[in-house]
């Protein structure tokens, strides 16, 4: 049978849970220990308690060892400014391994390890013989995220009104932790407000508290500054109900929220997705230019509200050129790339690649005729519908908040004029 689990995925999905389940299911000794445990300042302590807890474990077997946070003991030898050999980290880990490759699999000690950074680990653990098993856990599925609810939901007052597969459904990208987190913030908005069970809208303003931070009424804005976010917001909003294959609008604001968001367009995806379409990519560089676009067109100028959709934007356009090959001009050619972070790790760290000048300036010309096109694009259609736009922003800036039933009229609207 196999000597080492390796449990691997991001943070907060569960890994450590896996790990105590699997000691009660087993029956069997459980000995936990964090990485950072063998991590001392004096050289031999850590190799020394290494030879103990194995020691303790072939005296107890069968039994499991749990080392938690595995990339703090075992980081690959050789990267880093303190790489020479009498390094008191490099010692414990050689011992890690020594001891790893001594024990007897018939003796019946497994090893279980997790951590949320396999890309710096050490080859030598992760070879055959030593960690053989690598076992990602991801963030959950809708289906997932619905099943980790139904555990966490038992322990509130639930409203009649509460579908646990529509909370799932706002929730994409959130880990079990953040679930957990979910369902507490959610009953923290019904105690607050005075109510004896919690209701959907709890779970909607949590997701919003979660994603984009607390509402800040006591920042107060002025007119002009009041108008130029609501004519923002809209402008996403507009081109994201316009263009096919974009995530539905759920919500806009224009109350502060968190340390920098003015204003914020809440879009729900209707599943999870796994790939990406070159189209899909650049309705989404639309969307995320609309509002700079918007305010373009009907202030007359720009401002500094869409720093942050600058930043989303030529992320994707950088890789949708350097990572994707999705750009005619510099070719099918991979020039960024990405350190795999789960799973079927390269040998060794991966070295980034040079560039030459010629080539760095065409990727960057690249990424900004995308970037370029897409407020091109989100200019144009906001042009076409800019009765709508006036519309939507006096309406926004009437009531603060827009739901999905608020925006129907308004989308239905946008979708009879043909997409560019």
């Amino acid at each position: 049978m196999p000597k080492g689990v390796l449990l691997v995925g991001p943070p907060g999905t569960g890994k450590t849970l896996l790990a105590r389940a699997m000691a009660g299911e087993a029956g069997v000794p459980f000995f936990s220990i964090t990485g950072s445990e063998f991590v001392e300042m004096f050289v031999g302590v850590g190799a020394a308690r290494v030879r103990d807890l194995f020691e303790q474990a072939r005296a107890a077997a069968p039994c499991i060892i749990f080392i938690d946070e595995l990339d703090a003991l075992g980081r690959a030898r050789g990267v880093g400014p303190l790489s020479g050999g009498h390094d008191e980290k490099e010692q414990t880990l050689n011992q890690l391994l020594a001891e790893m490759d001594g024990f007897d699999t018939s003796a019946g000690v497994v090893i279980l390890a997790a951590t949320n950074r396999p890309e710096i680990l050490d080859p030598a653990l992760l070879r055959a013989g030593r960690f053989d098993r690598q076992v990602l856990v991801d963030r959950p599925d809708r289906k997932g995220r619905a099943d980790v609810l139904r555990v966490h939901l038992k322990k509130v007052q639930l409203g009649r009104d509460v579908d646990t597969d529509a909370v799932a459904a706002l929730t994409p990208g959130f880990a079990g932790a953040d679930l957990a987190n979910l369902v507490n913030e959610a009953a923290l908005l019904a105690t607050r407000r005075g109510a004896d069970a919690v209701a959907m809208a709890d779970f909607t303003a949590a997701v919003e508290r979660i994603v984009a931070g607390l509402e800040r009424h006591q920042r107060v804005l002025g007119d002009k500054e009041r108008r130029t976010v609501a004519v923002h917001e809209m402008g996403h909003a507009l081109v994201a109900m316009t263009l096919p294959g974009t995530d539905p609008v759920h919500k806009i604001s224009i109350i502060p929220r968190g340390i920098g968001a003015l204003g914020y367009t809440l879009q729900r995806p209707s599943e999870d997705r796994y790939l990406a379409s070159e189209s899909e990519l650049r309705n989404r560089l639309a969307v995320l230019m609309a509002g700079r676009a918007a305010e373009a067109l009907v202030l007359g100028e720009v401002s500094t509200g869409a720093a942050d959709d600058l930043v989303k934007a030529t992320d994707i356009a950088h890789d949708m050129v350097a990572r994707y090959g999705m750009s005619r001009e510099v070719g099918q050619v991979v020039y960024d790339r990405q350190q795999q972070r789960f799973l079927n790790l390269p040998e060794g760290m991966a070295l980034e690649r040079g560039l030459s000048d010629d080539t760095s300036h065409r990727i960057d010309m690249a990424v900004r005729a995308l970037v370029d096109e897409a407020f091109a694009r989100a200019s144009a259609l906001l042009a076409e519908r800019r009765a709508l736009l006036q519309e939507g922003a006096d309406k926004l800036l009437a009531q603060e908040t827009l739901t999905e039933a608020d925006l129907l009229p308004l989308a239905e609207a946008a979708r009879r004029k043909p997409a560019v």
